[in-house]
């Protein structure tokens, strides 16, 4: 694997969260497409908890410590735990932002990082620093599909026009 690759996708990234994520109306930043979905306050926080507590730590954790017990994390635990709801959004997005610019930083400082150390999860079973690494990329992916679909279920409520010309989503 080329991670590399995956550390500069990290760094691109970040401009696409930006423009994502930036300049969102007030009432877009609330906006739920369902009452138990995330609205981008949520996934903003979320992605500012993931880039600290869960991926970078994670593969942190894999690279320096693999036999060690690893701190549990509660992503879905925290909209609550983090009162995700009081939090301002553009704080939270420049937040999220500069740390993933720490985490680029970071990962580009490593000489000869171990991808290949393992962690022995309780239920999962060995879990790679690369497998963390290449997941964290993935997440990013995910995410960008979430805030688009947001973001298109919104512009539909909103216009109140069938969307149906532009394509299948």
């Amino acid at each position: 694997m080329d991670h590399t690759y995956v550390i500069n996708e990290l760094e691109r990234n970040k401009s696409v969260f930006r423009e994502l994520l930036s300049r969102c109306s007030e009432k877009l930043r609330y906006w739920k497409t369902q009452p138990e979905k995330w609205n981008l306050l949520e996934v903003v926080c979320h992605l500012y908890d993931e880039e600290r507590d869960d991926f970078r730590s994670r593969v942190r954790h894999v690279l320096e410590t693999p036999h060690q017990p690893m701190p549990a994390i509660d992503p879905a635990g925290w909209v609550t735990s983090r009162k995700y709801s009081e939090k301002k959004y553009d704080s939270v997005l420049d937040a999220f932002l500069a740390e993933r610019s720490e985490s680029v930083k970071w990962l580009r400082s490593l000489k000869e990082p171990h991808w290949t150390n393992v962690y022995q999860h309780p239920s999962l079973g060995n879990m790679s620093a690369e497998l963390f690494l290449n997941n964290w990329l993935a997440h990013d992916y995910l995410h960008f599909r979430q805030i688009t679909r947001i973001k298109f279920e919104f512009l539909k409520q909103l216009s109140g026009t069938p969307m149906d010309y532009a394509g299948n989503w």
